[in-house]
């Protein structure tokens, strides 16, 4: 029987490798972003359900949960990078606000009828278990994702649900794509060049296909992962 999905955050890079990952082994994937052309990218033919919402109005995140689902996937974030110094009031709201507080709602609406068996999955990054020098609000929204992910774990063993991190590093998406030719821009490099500076953390020397990342996720909503709970996978070649 297929299960309901819901990925956040489903309109590029790592969520929208995750709807085509879950909507490709069967279940029924509801994809929500704040851009309906890019979800209906990300449908591509599958069949996904389309729905437009912003993780940081409640709002429209409790719209979402219509019906229970079964696997609820809060991938939605992102932020830019800088120093401390240079962070503004505005800048570090919006990064903890889209991170965080975007990953709070959407697990709290999910769990409101969740089903014995549920799955919570927030994406994490290697940026919730270790600092850097120019991502402070980034690494401080990323580290509460973790926090509030090992206590909802607790909170909802005995419902026979988890809750888990996935912590990729640098991953293969648009993204990383403009990072890598912002640090050509800046440092005058070539793109294999500007790509090993970014990677360097990574002891394989390599970008994380979004492939990776997706096949932790099958693995953590699968019935082989019932008693993994409060777990941050790190999928980072070594880094973490």
């Amino acid at each position: 029987m297929s299960r309901r999905v819901l990925v956040t955050g489903a309109g590029s890079g790592i969520g929208r490798a995750m709807a085509r990952g879950f909507a490709d082994a069967g279940d029924d994937v509801v994809i929500t972003g704040r851009r309906i052309g890019a979800l209906r990218e990300t449908d591509d033919g599958r069949g996904m359900t389309c729905r437009v919402a912003d993780v940081t109005d409640e709002a429209q995140v409790s719209a979402l949960f219509d019906a229970p689902f079964d696997v609820v996937i809060a991938n939605a974030g992102g932020g830019g990078a800088g120093r401390l110094r240079n962070t503004t009031l505005a800048d570090w709201n919006q990064t903890l606000a889209v991170n965080l507080t975007g990953t709070f709602l959407t697990f709290r609406a999910g769990l409101a009828d969740m089903r014995v068996g549920g799955r919570l999955i927030a994406i994490g990054s290697t940026a919730s278990l270790k600092g850097g020098p120019t991502i402070a609000a980034y690494a401080a929204a990323k580290h509460g994702v973790l926090g509030l992910v090992r206590s909802v774990a607790l909170e909802v063993a005995k419902k026979g649900i988890t809750c888990n991190a996935i912590c990729p590093g640098f991953v293969d998406t648009p993204l990383a794509a403009q990072a890598v030719a912002s640090v050509q821009a800046r440092y005058g490099l070539d793109h294999d060049a500007a790509t090993a500076m970014l990677v360097a953390d990574n002891p394989m020397g390599r970008m994380i296909a979004p492939e990776e990342v997706v096949a932790a996720a099958l693995f953590l909503a699968s019935p082989a992962a019932s008693m993994v709970n409060g777990h941050a996978l790190s999928v980072s070649g070594g880094e973490i």
